[in-house]
């Protein structure tokens, strides 16, 4: 099965695993906890401290909840590109045909074009952001890891 190419996501260890979770599940507690008080408040507050509280209590849950587990699922995608990579990677190069400026976001990068090749795999193109670097100029070599199997890709 061949699918169209995907550069992995930034790889994370295990300790920044663990502390990215910790922080996610922390952004999914203050809705809950917001609406358990609006239940559970005794003695009973006034009807708009109620209902602020169970308003805020939803958007919270909504908001924290929805971002908790988008962040969840980010750093798993990583350790499981990571863990992939590694077990059925292998060594490529990656050459640089094109690039282009790239504003996206606070840092600017370069935007490259790039021929991934190596054994077990079809050559394919691949579109990827680095930080500016002097030596990346069209033409260059770029050691990459690459995943037969789906063309899951890493410049390492």
């Amino acid at each position: 099965m061949t699918s169209a190419p995907r550069e992995a996501e930034a790889r994370i260890g295990p300790v920044g695993a663990l502390l990215s979770r910790l922080l996610f599940l922390a952004i999914c507690l203050p809705g809950p906890v917001l609406l358990a008080a609006a239940a559970t408040l005794d003695p009973p507050r006034s009807s708009a401290d109620f209902w602020g509280l169970l308003a805020g209590g939803v958007l919270s849950t909504v908001v924290g909840v929805g971002f908790g587990v988008f962040g969840w699922r980010l750093v798993g995608r990583s350790r499981r590109d990571a863990r992939r990579l590694s077990a059925a990677g292998v060594a490529a190069t990656a050459e640089i045909l094109a690039m282009a400026n790239y504003l996206g976001g606070e840092d600017p990068g370069l935007s490259l074009h790039l021929r991934v090749s190596g054994p077990g795999f079809a050559t394919f193109e691949a579109d990827t952001i680095r930080a500016v670097d002097p030596a990346l100029v069209p033409g260059a070599v770029l050691a990459a890891v690459v995943d037969p199997a789906d063309h899951l890709f890493a410049i390492i």
